[in-house]
């Protein structure tokens, strides 16, 4: 019986930390990953197995019997098993419902995995109570136990994060170790009861396969899907032809892709003008920025700027930085991102420009989801770090984002890049969450880049000229000049960028 136990709670502490894995992919597809999403699992994860902790000592108490504790993880099992099936549904439901979103996810959590893994939580105490026969050596018996519990959790966490995500996706990862644990719990269980467990495993089993052909949420025109390290990916294509990629939660377009246009009418046309902020008024604007010598993308995603960049401006040197490799092959197979002037690097953006010494005249920043903005990538001291980069007429761009009257992580970031910069500009995107901010290295006046905007308008066309001209004419009457009010600054120190985004959240 030892042997069988110590397998049961390896596999219990196993399963239970696989879980916790899972569940933030589960959310994620509708929720996004903010420190928000992860707070409302690892709080309700613990109370979970605190509730199994204290019920399963008073049962183990009441109940000291092998076939009791592998009736539990059985249980444990098969409730389990069920939630990839449900999960879709239930999540659909409740984010449609429910217009509390911190709310929400708990509320979730609570229902998807709480039974689990309370049930779970019984494991531990129930095999020290039935192992333990005299009271001399309980300390002993008890620190091995939950020593074993915590290997199990470790691999718990190793196995579904760099393999069994990535390979199967999460739904098959919960249903395996599901399987697993059904499979640890048969040896205790009484004769009779065995029949009818493995009757209920065989179609668990039978059903991984298949299941991992069903998307994990439905949305519509999906050519494409991948869970990666760090993602669930989907890629969908519109009746004319534009390709989108989606991240998550599927709210955010990350990129757009349509062979027979560069300008896509979204947010990223405005990065192509970010140049001339930062110039003095040209009589001469036949051609697109002569003294544009290499571009940096923090964010690259499918390759929009990257491409469109291309189209405008030649064969300039472009770094493109992508934290995601699996984006990056969704953007090369998906959205033609193979211009042979970009060079890919699959690393976090600023530990990118911490470790390069090359300068820039653009550095362009989009690299925050729609409710996950990673606070690092937000701070006085990545700005700073990205001036060190900049050359001398050089120009920072991003992406953020807004409610029709919530403001305040726009301003958030007006008053962190005036600390590095001394002036920036603001594009409130017609019809759109975006504003787009350009941060220049030297002072320079709203006038100067509407007269540089407005010649753009008025050139003689060429390939390049003729697309810069339509975004300039969209530009010229909404870009002003933005101030800091005193408020919030991010630093690395304090960021408190989830706060902001979950008033956008409430406010939708």
């Amino acid at each position: 019986m030892k042997y069988f136990l110590i397998v049961l709670v390896f596999v219990s502490g196993m399963s239970s930390l696989a879980m916790e894995m899972c569940a933030s992919r589960f959310l994620a597809a509708y929720f996004g990953t903010s420190i928000f999403v992860w707070t409302a699992i690892i709080i309700l994860i613990l109370l979970s197995l605190t509730i199994g902790y204290f019920f399963g000592g008073k049962l183990a108490d009441s109940y000291p019997y092998e076939h009791v504790l592998c009736v539990i993880t059985a249980a444990a099992a098969l409730s389990m098993s069920l939630i990839p099936f449900v999960a879709q549904g239930i999540l659909s439901w409740s984010i449609a419902t429910s217009p509390w979103f911190l709310l929400t996810i708990f509320v979730d959590v609570i229902l998807l995995f709480a039974l689990p893994v309370a049930l779970l939580g019984c494991v531990s105490p129930f095999a020290i109570r039935l192992i333990t026969h005299k009271v001399a050596r309980s300390g002993r018996i008890s620190g091995s136990f939950y020593a074993i519990s915590t290997v199990g959790s470790i691999i718990g966490v190793f196995l579904p994060v760099l393999w069994l995500i990535p390979a199967l996706g999460v739904r098959c990862t919960m249903l395996i170790f599901a399987v697993v644990l059904f499979a640890a719990s048969l040896w205790g269980l009484r004769p009779r009861w065995r029949p009818t467990f493995v009757l209920t495993l065989v179609p668990l089993v039978l059903l991984v396969g298949p299941l991992k052909a069903i998307p994990l949420r439905t949305i519509p025109n999906l050519i494409y899907e991948q869970e990666s390290y760090y993602n669930y990916i989907q890629v969908t294509q519109s009746p004319d032809g534009t390709r989108a990629l989606l991240f998550n939660d599927a709210v955010g377009v990350h990129s757009l892709y349509n062979p027979k246009t560069i300008l896509t009418n979204e947010y990223w046309d405005n990065f192509l003008v970010a140049p001339y902020a930062s110039q003095a008024p040209t009589k001469d604007l036949s051609q697109a920025a002569p003294d544009l010598h290499r571009v940096c993308i923090i964010g690259l995603a499918g390759g929009t700027v990257a491409r469109q960049f291309t189209q405008v401006y030649g064969s300039v040197p472009i770094d493109g930085v992508e934290l995601d490799p699996a984006v990056v092959e969704a953007g090369r197979k998906y959205f033609n991102m193979t211009e042979p002037n970009l060079h890919v690097y699959t690393e976090d953006g600023r530990t990118f420009l911490a470790t390069t010494q090359r300068q820039y005249d653009v550095v362009a920043v989009d690299a925050y989801e729609h409710l996950y903005v990673p606070f690092h990538l937000t701070t006085k001291e990545f700005f700073t770090l990205i001036r060190s980069h900049l050359s001398s007429n050089g120009v920072v761009v991003v992406n953020t984002i807004h409610d029709h009257s919530n403001f305040n992580l726009v301003q958030a970031f007006v008053n962190t890049m005036s600390q590095v910069f001394p002036t920036i500009y603001q594009i409130n995107v017609p019809a759109s969450g975006n504003t787009v901010l350009i941060g220049t290295i030297k002072p320079t006046s709203i006038s100067a880049f509407r007269a540089n905007l407005a010649g753009l308008a008025l050139t003689t066309p060429t390939e390049g000229t003729a697309i810069l001209g339509q975004v300039a004419y969209k530009v010229s009457p909404i870009v002003i000049q933005a101030h800091s009010n005193g408020g919030i600054v991010f630093t690395d120190d304090r960021a408190p960028v989830e706060q902001l985004t979950d008033q956008l959240n409430f406010a939708a």
